[in-house]
């Protein structure tokens, strides 16, 4: 009875390890579906802004005031975009998904390139540093998000607010440039810094918890483009905050 009972344990307990082990490669893979996704989509947009960099596209942002109106047409397109996407992202094919992250990485490209050029103009090494250093807090911060036990729930209706508080900063810089000038511009870099590497860690758990909770293949497919375009948007806006800290007077 009692060896009858140890088999019976033995066999059980293979079976759950092989049942880990399956869920562990299941969650891996779709781990690699984001991060691939995610890193082309930073690849599309670094070659969008060489592009606009090295053609006369990069004349057409470029007003005698300032920014032209197709800057801002693109800008907000690609704000339209990224909301349209986010929306309505599980009732899409998931490979029309990824195409609007690529349109939306594009898009990031040709209008980060203003930011860009000045930094090339006034000091091209932060360009590499500015990257080297977000993509090390978004490495420390997407494995602090994968692997903490505490949840991080509680931060998200206060990070969205910051983003909301950071886009209206911008917005409020198209018409007041002043505002991002001095103290006050250093401080809603630091900030902006902050939030997106929070944002990090947070996206992950959540990506992290949702798996484990939606079985439909189709739905992963749909959720690691989600997962692709949060992450994306976070490393490319801890790149843009710390280039223009960089490059600050």
């Amino acid at each position: 009875m009692v060896a009858k009972k140890t088999v019976i344990k033995d066999t059980t307990a293979r079976r759950i390890g092989a049942a880990s082990s399956r869920k562990s490669g299941g969650i891996e893979s779709y781990l690699r579906r984001i991060f691939g996704l995610m890193f082309g989509a930073v690849g599309l947009t670094a070659v969008a802004s060489f592009i606009t960099l090295t053609t006369p596209l990069l004349g057409l942002l470029f007003s005698p005031h300032g920014l032209s109106g197709f800057y801002y047409i693109l800008l907000f397109g690609g704000l339209a975009v990224s909301i349209w996407a986010q929306v309505r992202v599980f009732k899409m094919n998931p490979s029309t998904a990824a195409w609007l992250l690529a349109l939306y990485a594009v898009l990031i490209g040709i209008t980060m390139t203003p930011l860009i050029w000045v930094a090339l103009s006034v000091n091209p090494g932060s360009i590499l540093m500015a990257f080297v250093v977000a993509a090390a807090m978004f490495a420390c911060m997407a494995m602090f998000g994968y692997k903490t036990v505490k949840d991080l729930s509680f931060l998200g209706i206060v990070l969205f607010m910051g983003m909301i508080g950071l886009i209206l900063v911008g917005i409020a810089s198209m018409f007041w440039p002043a505002i991002m000038g001095g103290t006050a511009g250093t401080v809603v870099c630091f900030i902006g810094v902050l939030i997106f590497a929070l944002f990090t860690a947070y996206d992950m758990q959540t990506l992290k918890r949702a798996y484990a909770v939606i079985g439909d293949d189709t739905q992963k497919d749909q959720l690691a483009v989600l997962g692709a375009l949060h992450l994306y948007i976070s490393f490319i806006a801890m790149f843009q905050y710390l280039l223009s800290l960089f490059n600050r007077d």
